[in-house]
């Protein structure tokens, strides 16, 4: 465990003093103004891009299904992406210590950009859910780099009851990605296509890997090693085994509902058994054979990480749904253009922004009922029959709690551990919400699709293939696809609302500390 988190203790920049605190368990880093603007300015703006991407993408999802007329595979993008990204995020941590935390950096953003560059110019469906794939294991990375901040760079550099002021920072870039990649994923299709979309975040990587090389310079601690005892403390065989249980359950059911696949079918229960078999693994490697597991089962077996790994996931299922399925209800049932639907996600950035004030417990209480007021009034929409007003707010308080919960979670989490448990517990907890933001783009979007009875029989290939057809349809049919779209998204709506409540139960056992490393 010391070698693994002996690392993690080193300054981001090769410059400034490094005195011990009280307890001589961590150095505590002092750094000019400069030198933070300039560390903090490289991590952002991978935070912002890796924000922008995911807001950007999600609008785009169902134009660029229609483009294909596969539609009902559209989810796809979002999974594939969000997969490799659950896959990849735990092995930064080790690649960090191979590469430095510059090295890591800078070939996530390769990664990513090479990713959007294949999806830009991908000539079919399967092409482009291969190139998000690619773009998820540098995704992975890139949101890595405001894991690090989190659990490195900000709580080497201020006590820990300012933890929440630098994390609402960093929210507030990832808020701006956010809330900026909807409307301008949806500006850029209305007026050129849905390529453009890609192509534009290019100059943004090239910008951050610009001020990654030129600032975030580290020395490894244990950089005497060799390459082949660096690559030997990678949890490989674990990180295999979790993508294997994760992304054969989500295949399985995406298979099942997508494709109309029986769940007799060789190819559907073949891939849950595997999902079994995978899970089995990754257990029995996490609890007795890695050395450095990606996920410290012994952790989970105290209350407050567990709760809050939870927490954690129900939390991400929650935002990462409604941020694909929001879009597609202005999408499918409002029958708004893209640039429209993209901009109904704006006022879910306005929840990106969350300070700390010593106290977290109430906080966290608080945040997760703003999640669940949000979902009801989502699964109360009904078309034209509802409001103007809520269509544009009711997302505001599932943003407001969804960042501030997770943010006050975290600051639970490594409150109850000791600092040299910090980061593995961090690490933790960013892997449950990667896993959760997979299962809430997959499983939703399976759920949608999962009732063909709800669509005209003579329409419903098209209607699902292509929602750009709903528009050009007689009234009457027009109309029955409209409802049965709004009939589908209510259900995925009141799952949410199902979600929001488990996760207000997960978060009542935290217990609150004294946030002694301030």
């Amino acid at each position: 465990m010391t070698s693994s988190t002996d690392s993690e203790r080193e300054p981001l920049l090769s410059r400034g003093d490094a005195s011990q605190t009280p307890n001589g368990n961590r150095p505590l880093i002092e750094l000019s103004t400069w030198d933070l603007c300039w560390v903090l300015g490289a991590l952002w703006s991978a935070v912002f891009l890796g924000a922008l991407d995911t807001t950007l993408v999600a609008t785009l999802l169902t134009p660029i299904g229609s483009y294909f007329d596969k539609a009902h595979q559209s989810s796809y993008l979002g999974t594939s992406y969000l997969l490799s990204v659950c896959c990849f995020t735990p092995l930064y941590g080790r690649l960090s210590d191979i590469l430095g935390r510059k090295g890591a950096m800078m070939l996530a953003l390769t990664l990513f950009g090479i990713g959007n560059m294949l999806c830009a110019l991908a000539p079919s469906m399967e092409s482009l859910i291969v190139g998000r794939a690619i773009a998820g294991m540098g995704g992975g990375g890139v949101m890595t780099g405001k894991h690090y901040l989190s659990s490195i760079a900000v709580t080497d550099i201020v006590p820990l009851k300012q933890r929440g002021l630098y994390q609402g920072f960093a929210n507030i870039i990832y808020g701006a990605g956010s809330g900026l990649g909807g409307p301008l994923g949806g500006l850029l299709y209305d007026r050129w296509g849905w390529r453009p979309a890609f192509l534009i975040q290019v100059p943004v990587i090239i910008l951050s890997c610009f001020l990654v090389s030129l600032k975030v310079n580290v020395k490894i601690h244990d950089s005497q090693q060799t390459w082949a005892e660096k690559l030997a403390r990678v949890d490989w065989f674990g990180s295999l085994s979790l993508v294997t249980a994760v992304g054969g359950f989500l295949l399985a059911v995406s298979l099942k509902s997508t494709e109309d696949l029986a769940l007799g079918d060789p190819l559907v229960w073949g891939l849950l058994l595997a999902s079994v078999i995978g899970a089995a693994f990754f257990v029995a490697i996490e609890s007795h054979w890695a050395a450095e597991p990606i996920m410290p089962l012994w952790l989970l077996r105290r209350r407050t990480p567990l709760a809050v790994a939870l927490a954690n996931l129900g939390t991400s299922m929650l935002l990462f749904s409604s941020l694909y399925n929001v879009p597609l209800y202005f999408s499918a049932v409002m029958l708004q253009s893209a640039k429209e639907a993209g901009l109904h996600l704006l006022p879910n950035s306005v929840g990106m922004v969350m300070r700390s004030t010593g106290k977290y417990w109430w906080l966290t209480i608080l945040s997760t009922a703003s999640m669940v007021l949000s979902a009801g009034l989502l699964a109360t929409w009904h078309g034209g029959n509802t409001p103007e007003l809520h269509l544009w707010f009711d997302v505001v308080p599932g943003g407001l709690g969804g960042a501030s919960a997770i943010t006050s979670t975290l600051i639970a989490l490594v409150s109850s551990v000791g600092r040299e448990d910090i980061a593995v517990a961090t690490g933790v907890s960013y892997l449950f919400r990667t896993t959760g933001q997979v299962l809430g783009v997959a499983l939703t979007g399976a759920l949608s699709q999962s009732h063909p009875s709800q669509f005209p029989p003579d329409q419903n290939p098209d209607i699902r293939h292509s929602i750009s057809v709903i528009p050009t349809l007689d009234p009457p049919t027009r109309q029955a696809a409209v409802d049965s779209w709004a009939s589908a998204l209510r259900i995925v709506f009141i799952c949410q609302t199902v979600v929001a409540i488990l996760v207000l139960f997960c978060v009542l056992p935290i217990e609150e500390f004294e946030l002694a490393y301030a």
